[in-house]
């Protein structure tokens, strides 16, 4: 989701009054909430994120955490990133059954919101913003699963993990972020050793099976990752891009032996496009003599090329910053997204026959109708051949992807309507053949998009909808054409919001507003008689009132509501949260796991993880409720 925010840039808006075309805005809080202690004083917050828990470790699994960094975030605009030597711990080697990394932090006095990332050798693990702070004082924790990227845990080039945090530190914005990063590392019991530990034929298949299947290493973590960011490190390892014609890219030279490939991409908006689903066209600005720069319309989409070859795309979640729209949404309940941002995987592995032959290969990234300014980066993540040192690949059929949008624009002086209807579709596939077998991976995207901005009362009104749509689905086909593979993503995200602004005196203004955002996810993934669906639906609204002079908003009230459902083959959970004015009103937890027997659920419990399939006996049970 995007982190939005928080300011990359020297923050000089807040000098501004409000411009009505750059509503909506990021504000930062300048008065005492109303939760309080026990002595009657405002307490200090602990901020939190509704997501679903990250399951425990298997019963008797050895667990190490290991510190990292702890850091005072204080006047480090353009400082460069923070840094510190990392090694797998000896205590806990690999393979590992879990990784989790946690980023917790604190801040008080008066803080803007900040975007942040960790990479380790420039492969970035994790893109979060920052709550803002009270004078009393906020606090949070990001828990992250980091497995996925295992073999760079297992084995860092250099060792060394950095952290970006630009923050502004003067008479007026106070607050410093303190924060600790450790990373957790559970292992594999003895008892499972014999199920997941590799073997010397972990991956290979059987040469002539009479019904090929994927190897299991298909579905491990990759056995190499590569990053595909900035080099020169000194400004932080993320491409900044600056408008729609600023590809970013790397020239990387990859394993010949690299049988599947996946391009997972970090990203994030800030300045003048951290509101980009609300920005009016330039057509609108000019009439109106404007000055703001936030223009170029409201759609967006990241686009991925391989050697100048389009490969993918999406469009990205509209993550919503703990200073934007209205701040007080956000207390203490943040956005979507706002602490965990929503990476996006691209499947390359038909490109593998233009990328196997020993020569460095041009990655890049852009953004279509980008402004200042984007930050992105990417992971490449290849799987390895056990038992070759090359494979053969080569890209099959490859129908060239063309955006279709469609925009209608209306303007009467101040008010205006502006509508955009985008779609793409695309369509590749190639082959590859190593010791596992020889399979064709067919690549399948449709992406739809719709996005509305409305300018009413002389634009002191604005009306904001947005929704993204995309399904991706990836088949694996065999010799023969048999489908042994099937990975199927759907993604949907609304977002609405209001926003009606009336003037008051000594420079303030009242607005008034409401918000429905929406994160629903669904996959799909069947090989070799396994099957597995999981469905997620984030769903958030907020209404309030605030009193805003320049930035700063000096008085107001809002009530948020979040409701968080996830569900597969083995679990539900939901989550129920409701706060008003800073304090948690209502936090309703349910969550059920289905079971063959009682002496199955014990075992399966601790861990969230069984062996065996369900029998017909099977039944859900209820196992927390409060």
């Amino acid at each position: 989701m995007p982190p939005l925010a928080f300011l990359l840039l020297l923050p000089l808006l807040h000098l501004l009054g409000p411009a009505l075309a750059e509503s909506p805005d990021r504000y930062a809080v300048r008065y005492a909430p109303l939760a309080t202690g026990a002595n009657g004083n405002a307490a200090a917050q602990e901020y939190v994120d509704p997501t679903y828990p990250l399951p425990g470790p298997p019963p008797a699994a050895p667990t190490c955490t290991v510190p990292v960094l702890s850091y005072s975030f204080a006047n480090t605009y353009g400082a460069p990133p923070a840094k510190a030597a990392y090694a797998p711990p000896p205590g806990c080697p690999a393979p590992w059954s879990q990784v989790v990394l946690s980023f917790s932090a604190a801040c008080a006095g008066d803080q803007y919101d900040r975007v942040a990332a960790v990479w380790l050798d420039g492969s970035e693990l994790l893109r979060t913003t920052t709550a803002e702070p009270t004078p009393e004082g906020v606090s949070w924790t990001v828990r992250k699963e980091v497995t996925r990227y295992s073999a760079l845990l297992r084995s860092p080039p250099d060792g060394v993990l950095s952290v970006m945090l630009e923050n502004l530190v003067n008479d007026q914005y106070t607050g410093v972020y303190n924060v600790t990063i450790s990373l957790e590392f559970h292992g594999t019991p003895a008892y499972l050793s014999g199920v997941n530990s590799p073997s010397p034929d972990v991956g290979v298949a059987d040469p002539s099976p009479a019904t090929p299947t994927l190897p299991e290493s298909y579905f491990q973590p990759a056995d190499l990752i590569l990053p595909i960011s900035e080099a020169t490190r000194d400004n932080g390892y993320w491409f900044r891009i600056q408008n729609s014609s600023d590809s970013r890219s790397k020239l990387v030279t990859i394993p010949s032996s690299t049988y599947r490939a996946v391009l997972e991409v970090f990203v994030s908006p800030h300045s003048n496009d951290e509101f980009w689903y609300s920005n009016p066209p330039d057509l609108y600005i000019q009439e109106n003599n404007l000055t703001t720069q936030r223009g170029n319309a409201a759609y967006r989409e990241v686009v991925v090329s391989v050697d100048h070859h389009f490969a993918g795309s999406f469009v990205p979640f509209p993550v919503i910053y703990t200073g934007g729209i209205n701040p007080l949404y956000w207390q203490p309940v943040s956005a979507l997204g706002a602490f965990d941002l929503p990476t996006y995987d691209i499947e390359l592995t038909p490109f593998l026959g233009l990328l196997v032959d020993g020569k460095a290969h041009e990655f890049g990234i852009s953004v279509v109708d980008g402004i200042a300014e984007w930050l992105v980066d990417a992971n490449l993540h290849l799987w390895l051949d056990p038992s070759a040192s090359a494979v053969q690949a080569s890209l099959g059929r490859y129908r060239t992807p063309r955006l279709s949008i469609s925009r209608r624009y209306t303007t009467q002086l101040l008010n205006g309507s502006f509508s955009i209807h985008a779609k793409r579709k695309s369509f590749f596939s190639g082959w590859v053949k190593s010791s596992l077998g020889n399979f064709t991976t067919e690549v399948e995207t449709e992406l739809e998009a719709r996005s509305l901005v409305e300018f009413t009362s002389d634009g002191r009104n604005k009306t904001i909808q947005m929704k993204a749509e995309q399904e991706t689905e990836v088949l694996v086909r065999s010799e023969a054409r048999k489908v042994i593979g099937k990975l199927k993503t759907e993604s949907e995200y609304p977002l609405s919001f209001y926003m009606d602004t009336e003037d008051g005196e000594d420079g303030m203004s009242v607005v008034k507003g409401s918000l429905s955002h929406a994160l629903k996810l669904e996959t799909e993934v069947k090989s070799d008689g396994f099957e597995n669906e999981a469905k997620l639906v984030d769903e958030q609204t907020a209404e309030g009132w605030m009193v805003v002079k320049d930035h700063d908003v000096i008085n107001g009230s809002a009530a948020t509501s979040q409701m968080y459902r996830y569900s597969d083959d083995r679990w539900r959970y939901q989550r129920m949260i409701n706060a008003v004015d800073g304090l948690v009103l209502g936090d309703n937890v349910s969550e059920s796991y289905r079971v063959q027997d009682a002496a199955k659920a014990k075992a399966c419990l601790p861990g969230r993880s069984c062996d065996g399939t369900a029998s017909a006996a099977e039944r859900w049970v209820d196992i927390a409720a409060m």
